[in-house]
């Protein structure tokens, strides 16, 4: 049997862990430079307040009725998801983490009649070592593991914990979720599956004509099929895939017009894509710099993309930093007013597997301990403690807009909440 455990209101439920006072408040999470709701707690859905809605349009009715608006703290909501998965690692041998908030435990081993207990004990582990509310399903796939943990959520009688682990219960279950709730099949398949007469996940189980499935739907259509038949197709993957591309890209809290407030805002982006880089143990060849106007405003339009290919490939972010600023000064046009930058590291490889040219000098041991050692500092002291000069003091030109930002209070000492 499997376990999918699931965050409640995610980003929302870490900024209510320091702020005990926001209990029973409604609470929203706001994306970057504060632009739409992107986390709810169940007291803001009631208010009508849905996913995407935009600030400025929402944001009378905050006031009103005493909405708690966060900007996005990405930091904090960082560490306390490894909390939540180092404390999940403990009840289970086997743990996929899917994504910040949501992870896979195989339960193998336990007895059918005990599933409930232990997915009660799952759930009050997290609530009493981290203090995230968290819902679990428990079936015998992931995909209906999925379906238990929607239903969980929304009943109030299962109180956070679903198993369907008997034919009679994932009926039941499966009649009750749409197929647009079906994880993995998305708006476009669901309403192809509809225009098939097919609206529920026990019709789509149930449908007979696979050949057809697999044609419309694909392969993994045809998969997540069998998954609700209880046939396993996605088991749970241990290893973590390293990421064949890393991009790090911001809009600005306001334009910028200024050459070397873009150079520092690019500075900053690679420094951070480096940073995770070296984290999976990588190295690139090719950097992708790109910045453009704002698409929404009525004036003279400019999007900029240039890229760099290294012949051997590298870590260091004093070299890729070089580069991008470069292709900045090159593709720079001025008169334009800049809403936003990025960069993308490509043709990323293992570091063992890195050849060498002959033409240019590959990344020196010292080189690789220096990044190391800025890598271990930032963590410890805080993101860009250490940082080239490049990324200049003061990002008040680019930064993003983040009125409502929390403290960092588990990343910083500085921010470290106050006893009286």
């Amino acid at each position: 049997m499997i376990a999918l455990v699931d965050c409640n209101s995610f980003f929302c439920s870490c900024e209510r862990l320091f702020r005990p006072d926001l209990k029973n408040v409604p609470v929203i999470v706001l994306s970057n430079n504060d632009g739409c709701a992107i986390a709810r707690t169940n007291e803001a859905k009631r208010l009508g307040i849905k996913m995407g809605d935009p600030y400025f349009k929402i944001r009378d009715l905050c006031k009103e009725k005493g909405v708690a608006v966060f900007s996005s703290n990405f930091s904090l909501y960082t560490n306390v998801s490894d909390r939540v998965m180092r404390t999940l690692a403990t009840l289970t041998p086997t743990l996929q983490i899917y994504s910040v908030d949501e992870a896979f435990l195989c339960l193998e081993g336990i007895r059918e009649n005990e599933l409930a207990d232990y997915g009660r004990h799952i759930k009050e582990t997290i609530e009493k070592e981290v203090g995230i509310p968290v819902s679990v399903g428990i079936a015998p796939t992931k995909t209906m593991a999925k379906i238990a943990n929607f239903i969980g959520k929304r009943s109030d009688k299962a109180k956070g914990v679903v198993v369907l682990n008997e034919k009679r219960l994932q009926d039941i279950a499966l009649e009750r979720v749409g197929v647009s709730d079906i994880w993995g099949i998305g708006r476009a398949n669901a309403k192809k599956l509809e225009s098939l007469g097919i609206k529920n996940a026990k019709q789509f189980r149930d449908y007979k004509n696979e050949t057809y499935i697999k044609k419309i739907l694909t392969k993994v259509g045809l998969q997540t099929k069998q998954e609700l038949a209880g046939i396993s197709c996605f088991p749970i993957e241990i290893e973590i895939e390293k990421k064949k591309e890393i991009m790090c890209s911001r809009s600005f809290g306001q334009g910028v017009f200024d050459l070397s407030a873009l150079k520092e805002s690019v500075a900053n982006y690679v420094s951070s894509a480096a940073e995770k880089l070296r984290k999976q143990g990588s190295v690139c060849r090719r950097i992708d710099v790109f910045f453009r106007t704002s698409p929404f405003k009525d004036n003279e339009q400019y999007y900029a993309y240039d890229t760099y290919q290294f012949l051997t490939a590298t870590l260091d972010t004093r070299k890729l930093i070089e580069k991008a600023i470069q292709l900045v000064e090159t593709n720079y046009r001025s008169g334009f007013e800049y809403k936003k930058a990025g960069v993308r590291l490509c043709d990323i490889i293992e570091e063992d597997e890195n050849q060498i040219s002959l033409f240019e000098q590959a990344d020196s041991l010292l080189s690789e301990q220096l990044m190391k050692t800025i890598d271990q500092v930032n963590l410890r002291e805080g993101p860009q403690m250490i940082r080239s000069a490049s990324c200049g003091v003061d990002n008040n030109a680019w930064k993003m807009l983040r009125e409502h930002k929390s403290p960092r209070y588990t990343t910083s000492w500085r921010e470290l909440p106050k006893v009286k």
